[in-house]
């Protein structure tokens, strides 16, 4: 099997964008960028957060994210991107309120701490209100007909619980059979089964992220949920040509071709540093090689592959539209 390069023309029919990813790997990071990108050329995105951590506020260096959508950024060509921090306990409320006309009951429940044991009490309940915000943001229409969003982007669980997070759902489905709750899971199920949401899985060029990506797809596509894209982030330019990387890897580097190359350079080194500079060599063809066996692994879960940049300044209000435009560029629309 190869890897597919870029992005789809059915990820841009795509309009539900769950990110995930090994901790480490930078999935909130990429969930930005990739509500940015989608947002070039005009469109309107939404930005979802669920663990708690107000991740987008400080990506974006604003004040932490209230329970409402407000506006974050704005994207080349006049998009628009929005984020929303789900806060469980004001969506319990919403939900009482929408399907039970408890908006006052609801609030009396919060006091009395109700809402934290009902949580406690059905686990799965968090999961469904989260979902059903989601859910309720990506059907969301104006006046005209036209959905107030062109693409929701959620920073989802990591890995090891996306599937969870994702399929509590349909469990949920099969404890309440009728009413409200059963129509909601019910809703949630079929959006996040469709061909309307995809789940995008960031990773590394390193062996553990590497497996639990793997380990990730086999398990949403046990679930009957669609992987959508590998998003390798980090990714650090070669310094040696590809034909090179085999003998430098194994320590076959002439010290004394490289001296003479410098030297053809008008650049004279002592003794020492140099062969500091053939241990540097010797260490950066072996990262090389472990990349590579990274990217043929990869390449077994048959998906498109896009690559970010390693940002040696770090992340930033600017890094995250330099990631964007990469995405962009690898054909995100």
């Amino acid at each position: 099997m190869t890897t597919l390069a870029g992005w789809t023309d059915e990820l841009a029919r795509t309009r539900l964008h769950f990110v995930t990813g090994k901790g480490g790997t930078g999935k909130t990071t990429l969930a930005a960028s990739l509500g940015l990108a989608l947002a070039s050329g005009g469109r309107r995105v939404l930005l979802i957060e669920v663990e708690g951590r107000q991740g987008f506020a400080q990506l974006f260096d604003t004040e932490p994210l209230p329970y409402a959508e407000q506006r974050i950024a704005a994207a080349p060509g006049g998009g628009e991107v929005r984020a929303l921090h789900i806060d469980v306990e004001a969506a319990l409320l919403e939900y009482f309120e929408m399907f039970y006309n408890l908006g006052f009951a609801g609030r009396t429940l919060r006091r009395m701490g109700a809402i934290e044991f009902a949580t406690t009490l059905a686990p799965g309940l968090r999961d469904v209100l989260l979902t059903g915000k989601i859910k309720e943001c990506v059907g969301r229409a104006e006046s005209d007909g036209r959905h107030t969003y062109d693409a929701v982007v959620v920073d989802a669980p990591p890995t090891g619980r996306v599937v969870k997070f994702l399929d509590v759902t349909k469990a949920l489905t099969d404890l309440a059979k009728t009413g409200p709750i059963s129509t909601q899971a019910e809703g949630v199920v079929r959006l996040l089964h469709s061909g309307e949401t995809a789940v995008h899985l960031a990773t590394l060029l390193e062996e553990m992220p590497v497996r639990e990506t793997l380990d990730g797809v086999a398990e949403l596509d046990g679930a009957d949920l669609r992987p959508g894209a590998v998003l390798i982030n980090r990714v650090r330019p070669p310094r040696l040509p590809a034909r090179s990387v085999t003998a430098a890897a194994d320590g076959r580097v002439d010290a004394s071709r490289v001296r003479t190359g410098l030297a053809s350079a008008d650049v004279r080194l002592p003794e020492s540093t140099l062969d500091a500079l053939v241990e540097e060599t010797v260490e950066h063809a072996i990262r090389l090689a472990a990349e590579q066996r990274a990217r043929e692994q990869l390449a077994e879960s048959d998906l498109p592959t896009l690559e970010l940049p390693d940002l040696s300044g770090g992340v930033d209000v600017a890094a995250l539209y330099e990631l964007a435009e990469a995405l962009v560029e690898q054909g995100v629309r």
